[in-house]
């Protein structure tokens, strides 16, 4: 559906850009008269300003039939014209012949190249019917249905004169928020596996530790992923920080309590399926355990988009309320961030952008992270 609002000094100026833009399938939502805006648009005559949509499936269908159409009239009268121009050449001098030969010859190679470009526009570029710049601009983002929805309402009723790419991004920029907190004594890190939750937390340990000099412990219950546990112990003995594995619950509370006097505690959990609701709840059991409300839901900036409200509803029984979004750098496209976003209705704590620890993590501003998601800005 594309929904656009036009301003005319009559009704029947309206409803000829109407039928001119959208075509005569637009249906007119709504009408009323308006001033134009600032001091001297308060003197002036009032002006109609008329909200009009149309189905862009119709349009598309419409144009469809169109160009079948044209291509069974151009198909017609190529028989049409070589039946009659091999009957010609039975007939008259071998002047008239040869031209009337040379005429066909001219006119197959036109045609040919007509259905050509008909065949073109008929498989793929025809999809893009009735969608505007902006539209196609969010797609090829690779935002998803759901959000570019949002995104174009909201701009539609956004009433001032401005450029629609300045209100998109004023739009895409409330859209995303960023929390700004410091890590609380007890953070937690979950999500499933392959996003880079253990590799995110020895760069958010090395970030604390080693440049803003903090205290820093590291926990893991990651016992099922081999090697997970010895990959952590590394980066805890190359930072000289203390690091404990637990096994049960009873471990948990030992270990948070042997690590009281650190200023943070990280804790690195084990990838759970999100549809698996008992496992999500074991994991809960251990959380719950350590009393915090300071947990990062992680997710790759490459996971698929059918995929992440899976994941973010499964995560919700364990009460997460941060989004930390990792590989940045394996994607060109970053519209999935929003995705996430909105899916989630949580606010952005970190990205990653890289494989190097500690210096692959950073905060982004809902400024810097719009500009990534519009295509304005790439990370190297």
């Amino acid at each position: 559906m594309i929904i656009k609002k036009y301003k005319a000094n009559s009704m029947n100026e309206a409803i000829t850009r109407i039928k001119y833009e959208l075509g005569s399938e637009a249906v007119i939502i709504s009408q009323r008269k308006i001033r134009k805006k600032g001091i001297l648009g308060f003197f002036s005559k009032k002006i109609l300003e008329v909200t009009a949509a149309v189905d862009n499936k119709k349009r598309e269908d419409n144009v469809n039939y169109g160009i079948r159409t044209i291509k069974k009239i151009v198909n017609a009268g190529m028989k049409d014209d070589l039946s009659s121009g091999e009957k010609s050449a039975g007939t008259g001098n071998f002047y008239e012949n040869n031209i009337t030969r040379k005429n066909n010859e001219e006119l197959i190679k036109e045609v040919q190249q007509m259905k050509g470009m008909l065949n073109k526009m008929m498989n793929s570029p025809y999809g893009n019917i009735g969608k505007s710049e902006l539209q196609l601009k969010l797609e090829s983002s690779d935002l998803n249905d759901k959000v570019i929805k949002k995104i174009l309402s909201s701009i539609n009723i956004m009433e001032d004169d401005r450029k629609d790419e300045e209100k998109l991004k004023e739009v895409v920029q409330n859209m995303i928020k960023v929390d700004k907190k410091k890590l609380a004594h007890v953070a937690v890190l979950v999500g499933p596996t392959g996003v880079g939750k253990t590799t995110t937390i020895a760069k958010l340990a090395g970030r604390l530790a080693l440049m803003e000099k903090k205290k820093i412990g590291l926990i893991t219950i990651d016992t099922y992923r081999i090697g997970a546990v010895e990959q952590l112990r590394t980066y805890a003995d190359i930072m000289n920080i203390p690091f404990k594995v637990v096994f049960t619950i009873k471990d948990m509370e030992k270990a948070t309590e042997d690590m009281k006097n650190c200023d943070t505690i990280l804790i690195d959990t084990t990838g759970r399926n999100s549809k698996n609701k008992m496992q999500i709840s074991e994991l809960r059991a251990f959380i719950d355990k350590v009393k915090t409300d300071n947990i990062h839901l992680v997710i790759s900036c490459t996971t698929k988009d059918r995929d992440v409200d899976a994941i973010v509803n499964g995560y919700k029984q364990l009460n997460y309320n941060n989004i930390i979004i990792t590989k940045l750098d394996e994607t060109c496209t970053y519209g999935s961030i929003l995705n996430i976003l909105q899916s989630a209705k949580k606010p952005i704590s970190f990205v990653t952008t890289g494989q190097n620890v500690p210096e692959d993590i950073k905060t982004m501003s809902s400024e810097e992270l719009t500009k990534l998601v519009l295509g304005e800005d790439i990370v190297c």
